[in-house]
């Protein structure tokens, strides 16, 4: 199990790292609920033809549908549909760094709805994590008076990842009942789909799209790996360990997000980027429990 959770944890930092810059090649010319759409469609897509491939039922009781539809609409509607519009205010790096709060909300929200208890480990894990994130992109602060969108950007994404968690407490729920992965996937992202589409068909968005490779490689890029792989591991790797463990993702996958902003956004390290990955390494080792092993170690190759 232990080394399952591993692989599931590296999937999504590796494959939600990268997807950060994929996303800016999807906003500006095509309206951003559209592309949202036709990522999940995709990645639906996908998911029921690998279904209907390995002879896996799609069926899930009728009673777990009013919350396949809520995670849908939280997951793979509103969530993302906001992370489009914040990508369009500040680089990537920046919003790497602020999606760490999720991981708050997920505590807060598993507590109030799940009624399932604060983990402590997790809280202190997450805080040290967020000041490593923090040291690591320090100099990104001093934009934020300097941008104008700056305020949008943040409005858009803290909907965003209040969303996100609404949607993991949700999924959370549905596999407590041993739903299985990936017919509960099929499902969320098909409401998701639903909702999207409407709503960009009501607010008169045009379906249109353009003649760009850029566009239509990061489109199955993000539908592929960042929706069917990624959101694959991710829910089962909530469904072994809960939604607030496995939301500490959220604050590694900045690192990888960091490596390639280096080279696409001229993000530049400071002093304090080697300190900042030490704590969000050590808070990962405090939120999953491994504190005394990972303190062991170090104190080994110190003594040598």
């Amino acid at each position: 199990m232990l080394h399952s959770n591993v692989f599931l944890f590296s999937a999504c930092v590796l494959i939600w790292g990268s997807t950060w810059i994929a996303i800016t090649f999807q906003t500006g010319e095509v309206d951003l609920m559209v592309s949202v759409s036709l990522r999940f469609a995709i990645a639906a897509l996908i998911l029921g033809v690998w279904c209907k491939l390995r002879g896996i039922s799609l069926h899930i009781e009728k009673s777990q549908h009013k919350y396949l539809i809520t995670a849908g609409i939280f997951l793979y509607c509103l969530d993302y549909s906001f992370l489009y519009a914040a990508e369009q205010h500040m680089i990537s790096a920046l919003l790497a760094v602020l999606s760490s709060s999720v991981i708050y909300f997920n505590v807060v929200l598993r507590r109030l709805i799940l009624k399932k208890p604060i983990r402590l480990e997790v809280v202190i894990g997450a805080t040290l994590g967020l000041i490593g994130i923090g040291l690591i992109f320090a100099p990104e602060f001093e934009q934020l008076s300097a941008n104008d969108g700056i305020m949008l950007g943040l409005l858009f994404a803290t909907a965003s990842f209040l969303s996100a968690a609404a949607g993991n407490i949700t999924s959370e729920r549905i596999l407590d009942k041993k739903t299985d992965v990936v017919p509960m996937n099929f499902w969320c992202m098909s409401y998701g789909v639903a909702c999207t589409s409407t709503v960009a068909k009501i607010s008169g968005a045009s379906f249109a799209l353009p003649s760009n490779y850029e566009y239509f490689a990061s489109l199955l890029y993000l539908a592929v790996f960042g929706s069917v792989l990624a959101f694959g591991s991710y829910m089962k790797l909530l469904k072994q360990i809960g939604s607030d463990k496995a939301a500490y993702v959220v604050l590694v996958y900045p690192i990888v997000a960091l490596a390639i902003s280096t080279f696409f956004e001229d993000y530049t390290w400071s002093q304090y980027s080697a300190i900042g990955v030490l704590f969000v390494i050590f808070g990962n080792a405090v939120a999953m429990g491994k504190a005394n092993r990972f303190a062991l170690r170090i104190y080994k190759r110190l003594s040598v």
